[in-house]
């Protein structure tokens, strides 16, 4: 019972408060107290007066002070292994500035700023999040294309909460009256609110939003509320924990939180990954939303990640009305947003059209799904986190892609230029 409960407490409870220095310390301490109090019998005699000899106090002196000699010489964690983990021997030599360092209950987030000024969010021993122009676009068009492709988007949620970009662009669109972000780490929301600000739109000061402290399955799990619209941005599914929010029974919940015409999209990486890991990740989702689609966020012309896209209807996307929705003066902030990142028009954004599961059926056939009782996408994320296959998996989707005339509607111009977009994107 000591050691379960003395591993749970000081796992749970003893680094979350003080972190693991001052932890450290403490186990030295009570270690300390526990030796000094071998000492007791040495007090207790039949005479009256306690007989304490010279031989005893000696002991106790010097374990005094080798609990202070030990206590003092506890380093800190390194803020280079808490930012990048198992490639901190090799990011030794960066420059960067780290602004925040912290030790949570569930993670150990980091926040730092490199030479050039761009800003980092890092959490279980990775960069998670950026201010780098591929980062910030992924980011964003994660949140934009939450809740500019539903018809009414009115109730949001978003799993992890990370930097908040994709959050502050999902909270950004005026039809959103309320946003909840879903994040286990507790220290999480208060960083991102210092760091970032400038970045999510100051979302977690938004009083349109609420931040709910939980696990997303179980806030999934016993929640009661419908969304019109629920994102996921979680950790790369190669770290514990994060493969159960890939799996086709999590996106089955997710359906069933879904109000008619809802959408649900999430993150997918394509860099520190192997085609096993990411064609699973796809059929799984595929699965679960047979009529989803794929929107690439590419670097230089190559695959750098995308965001897949699920409803339970099929996806009709009118372009003209889009594009009238981005011209207008209530939805100025967003427009500002996307043209940050690159997409001036509705046509610029749908362009980033990657395919759909109808046309990338051959393409996933040899897929292995990821459910919860095999949680198979955790070991080949794990294989596949030392390659770089990005290239040969974005191209491996385009080759199957066409342009889906039932997927997006409006005025023969418009979809003329979308077109003329998405084949030129293809080249």
């Amino acid at each position: 019972m000591g050691a379960i409960v003395g591993a749970l407490g000081t796992s749970l409870v003893l680094i979350a408060a003080v972190g693991t220095q001052n932890g450290e310390r403490i186990l030295i301490a009570l270690a300390a107290v526990a030796a000094a109090l071998t000492l007791i019998p040495a007090l207790v005699s039949e005479r009256a007066a306690p007989r304490l000899t010279m031989r005893d106090a000696i002991w106790a002196l010097a374990i005094v002070e080798l609990a202070v000699l030990l206590g003092g010489n506890v380093a800190a964690v390194p803020p280079l292994l808490v930012g990048h983990g198992r490639f901190s021997a090799v990011e030794r030599t960066t420059k960067e500035t780290f602004l925040y360092v912290g030790e949570g209950m569930n993670s150990s987030p980091a926040v730092s700023r490199d030479p050039n000024g761009i800003i980092s969010y890092s959490n279980a021993g990775k960069v998670q999040a950026s201010t780098l122009p591929q980062d910030m676009r992924l980011q964003r068009m994660l949140g934009h294309l939450t809740t500019l492709v539903p018809v009414d988007p009115r109730n949001v949620l978003v799993i992890a909460c990370g930097a908040g970009v994709t959050a502050g662009a999902a909270s950004i669109d005026p039809r959103v009256e309320h946003l909840t972000i879903a994040e286990i780490e507790p220290l999480v929301p208060s960083v991102v609110a210092k760091y970032f600000a400038d970045y999510n739109y100051n979302v977690v000061g938004n009083p349109k939003v609420h931040v709910e402290v939980d696990d997303a399955r179980h806030f999934l799990t016993t929640t009661k509320q419908k969304f019109d619209a629920i994102t996921s941005d979680p950790f790369d599914p190669w770290v514990k924990g994060a493969a159960n929010l890939y799996t086709r029974e999590f996106w089955e919940l997710a359906k069933r939180h879904l109000n008619p015409g809802g959408v649900v999209t999430v993150f997918v990486q394509l860099y520190d990954s192997g085609m096993a890991a990411v064609k699973s990740e796809v059929a799984t989702f595929f699965e679960a939303f047979p009529n989803g689609t794929i929107w690439g966020n590419t670097v230089q012309g190559q695959g750098y990640d995308v965001v897949l896209l699920g409803q339970v209807e099929p996806t009709r996307i009118d372009v003209e009305a889009l594009e009238r929705r981005l011209q207008s003066p209530e939805f100025a902030q967003v427009a500002q947003s996307l043209r940050q990142i690159g997409f001036d028009s509705a046509v610029a954004l749908l362009s980033t059209y990657g395919g759909r599961a109808s046309e990338l059926a051959p393409w996933l056939k040899d897929a292995q799904i990821n459910r919860d009782d095999n949680l198979r996408l955790q070991f080949l994320a794990g294989f596949g986190m030392n390659v770089d296959q990005r290239a040969e998996i974005y191209r491996g989707m385009l080759a199957l892609r066409h342009f889906p005339d039932d997927l997006f509607v409006g005025s023969p111009a418009q979809l003329g230029a979308l077109r003329a977009a998405i084949v030129a994107d293809a080249q």
